[in-house]
């Protein structure tokens, strides 16, 4: 699993190019397509919830779960802000454990891709497939095999804001599926012309569509459409991220 711990305080600064609004509208619409009376729903790796709170207003009771600690201390401090009724728990995603069944399951920001071991995958299906109500939605997205190989791959990348600067260096390892990635910050400090340096890394997976549709089938779901980012067009060979919509038999 990710390594968030330093990432936690700057992972809202540096996702400020993922526009929520537009993600929450586009994961409920897809929910209503498919279950259009969906009432609970869990946000599946939640991160720092800013997903959670923008599908709040539209009528969902929702679990929030991540097993940052670090990430839901952030969550947190926004739901008090906010005054949310977001519940959130901390939780790994293959040890998910609710109350109860739910009618639909988000799982954003290719949270996916993060589980390297295929049978903690699974085993990950098999939980939210076990708390899934009949015809409950499970919509997640996933960086493609395209992405890892050719955008990722061993590339390395600089983003900047006025009080921190990262430095994203990316390693493809052998199998050509897996990136390696570090990240390293320089945290401006209230000491003129010095900054504080902090480093997070870990590990993204990605698979196969067609072998994620079929580990799908054996937990219980059946996959209705594979979609190209938040759109409703079928993926192409060079999409770089791809959004799964699975129903609960």
């Amino acid at each position: 699993m990710s390594d968030y711990g330093d990432f936690a305080r700057f992972y809202d600064k540096f996702t400020k190019n993922v526009d929520y609004p537009a993600r929450a509208r586009y994961f409920d619409a897809i929910i209503q397509k498919y279950n259009p009376n969906a009432q609970l729903l869990l946000d599946l790796a939640c991160g720092t919830g800013s997903l959670s709170f923008e599908l709040e207003p539209f009528g969902y009771d929702i679990v929030a779960v991540d097993n940052s600690y670090e990430m839901l201390s952030v969550a947190m401090e926004k739901r008090e802000m906010l005054e949310s009724e977001v519940l959130f728990l901390c939780q790994e995603m293959s040890d998910l454990d609710l109350f109860g069944t739910i009618d639909a399951t988000v799982c954003a920001l290719d949270s996916i891709n993060h589980i390297l071991d295929e049978d903690e995958l699974m085993d990950v299906f098999k939980k939210v497939s076990l708390f899934s109500n009949k015809g409950a939605v499970f919509v997640f997205d996933v960086n493609t095999v395209y992405k890892h190989k050719e955008v990722l791959a061993d590339n390395c990348f600089v983003y900047e804001t006025e009080e921190t600067f990262c430095a994203w260096r990316n390693a493809l390892d052998k199998d050509g599926v897996t990136v390696d990635i570090s990240l390293d910050f320089f945290d401006k400090t209230e000491n003129d012309g010095l900054y504080c340096r902090y480093n997070s890394d870990f590990s993204e997976k990605a698979y196969d569509i067609e072998y994620l549709k079929d580990m799908l089938s054996q937990t219980g779901f059946e996959v209705k459409a594979v979609f190209d980012e938040d759109s409703f067009l079928p993926i192409r060979r060079d999409s770089e991220r791809a959004i799964i919509v699975a129903i609960k038999k």
